[in-house]
Parts: structure tokens; C-alpha cells; sequence
């Protein structure tokens, strides 16, 4: 993709995303290069609707969201924040940019149910809304899948039930079916966004996401063809 295909005009942000690009173009989890422009486009795309955030750093911090995400890393949760900085420090960016991208990317990650996520910056809610949405929806549900092919897990066992996790370290060490991670979180992230522009996207999302797994369900056993 040319350099001119990107929607910024700032340097550092052009330079992040062709360094994003290249890094994660053919990777195969769900967390690719498409995923990752999708959160810049959506988090972009949210700071202009909001006073007083920092394009700069909402852009750095969604393109950077996902460099060196700890479930990749052996649960190393700094990864991340490491990568990142090495990144920004090797582009010369300002201290203080590196510092907030830094805490975006350590904040964002969902950590189970029973774990409190919240953000401490407005940069920072609109990445994590605009990762969220797209866990989310219909491409929400192909990431899921796509992320549980990748880790060899099955796509549903009735007998394993769905965890509430009281801990990040639980839910990290999680390896349940795939259907149980819609019940584990992607059911719960509609309540859990942060500005009201996601939140109305939700919406529809979290409807098609309910409508699948009722469908799965009824042919999971065949029941769509049982009562005909």
C-alpha cells in the first residue's frame, strides 16, 4: 500500500503505520493489519468528534495497540509498552507522547470479567472503544474464530461451561471453546465502551452477535433440521 493511501498527513503516524503494516500484513490470529486499521480509522474517526482529545496520540496509541500483545508474548503484559517505546524513541517523537502512548497500550487489554479496565486519558477510551467495537459485530465473531483456529481450540464443548474471571492472571490462562469466549466477554464489551458514539454502534453489533449464537446453538445439534 502506497504511503499516500494512509489518512494522515503527520509524519511519525505515517511512518507507524507503515512500520504496522509491514510487521502484521499476513498474520493470521485476527490480529492483522486490517484489524489494526480498522482501530486507527474508528479511533481517528472518534477524536474529531472529541473535544480536547490528541489525534497524535490517539493514532499512535491504536496503531501501536496490538506491537507486542501479551498473548503473544508468553502473558509478558510489558511487551507492549515496550515494543512501542523502542518504536517512538527510534522516531525521535516527544517524551511525553511516548509516555501517554505507553499507558494506552498498558491499560487497554479486556482482563476479564471481573476485572475493572478503565482508561486515564480520553486518548485512551477512544482506542479502547474502537478495539472493542471491533471484537464485536461480524467481523467480531470471524476474529473469534479465527483467534481460537489459531490456538487449536475447538469451537464448542457443552460440557465446558463459560468462566467469569475474578483475575487477569485467570484469564489469561484460559483455553476454553470459542463460543465460551462470546459469554466470557464480547457479550459484556457493549456495557463496557466509553463514549456514546461507540456505544450506538454497539448496538447493532451486539444484536447480530446474539442472532449468530442463537443460530449456532440451534445447529449445533441440528435442530434447524430436526423440526422440519
Amino acid at each position: 500500500m502506497p504511503t499516500t493511501a494512509f489518512p494522515t498527513e503527520h509524519p511519525l503516524i505515517t511512518r507507524t503505520a507503515e512500520f504496522i503494516r509491514e510487521k502484521f500484513l499476513h498474520e493470521g490470529s485476527g490480529h492483522d493489519w486490517a484489524h489494526i486499521r480498522r482501530v486507527w480509522l474508528v479511533a481517528r474517526g472518534l477524536a474529531q468528534g472529541t473535544p480536547g482529545a490528541d489525534a497524535l496520540v490517539t493514532e499512535l496509541g491504536a496503531l501501536l495497540h496490538d506491537v507486542a500483545d501479551w498473548k503473544f508474548h508468553d502473558g509478558d503484559e510489558e511487551a507492549g509498552p515496550r515494543a512501542a517505546r523502542q518504536w517512538l524513541e527510534s522516531q525521535q517523537a516527544p517524551s511525553e507522547v511516548i509516555a501517554r502512548v505507553e499507558a494506552i497500550i498498558r491499560e487497554i487489554s479486556f482482563k476479564g470479567l471481573g476485572v475493572a479496565t478503565p482508561m486515564s486519558s480520553i486518548e485512551g477510551e477512544l482506542v479502547q472503544d474502537a478495539d472493542r467495537l471491533d471484537a464485536i459485530g461480524a467481523i467480531g465473531v470471524a476474529r473469534a474464530f479465527a483467534y481460537g483456529g489459531h490456538k487449536g481450540r475447538p469451537l464448542h464443548d457443552p460440557a465446558v461451561p463459560p468462566v467469569t474471571h475474578a483475575t487477569f492472571e485467570s484469564y489469561k490462562q484460559n483455553t476454553a471453546p470459542t463460543i465460551n469466549h462470546f459469554y466470557e466477554k464480547l457479550l459484556h464489551l457493549r456495557e463496557r465502551l466509553n463514549t456514546p458514539a461507540a456505544r450506538r454502534v454497539a448496538e447493532e453489533r451486539h444484536g447480530f452477535m446474539e442472532q449468530f449464537l442463537a443460530q449456532f446453538l440451534r445447529e449445533w445439534d441440528g435442530q434447524d433440521v430436526a423440526h422440519r
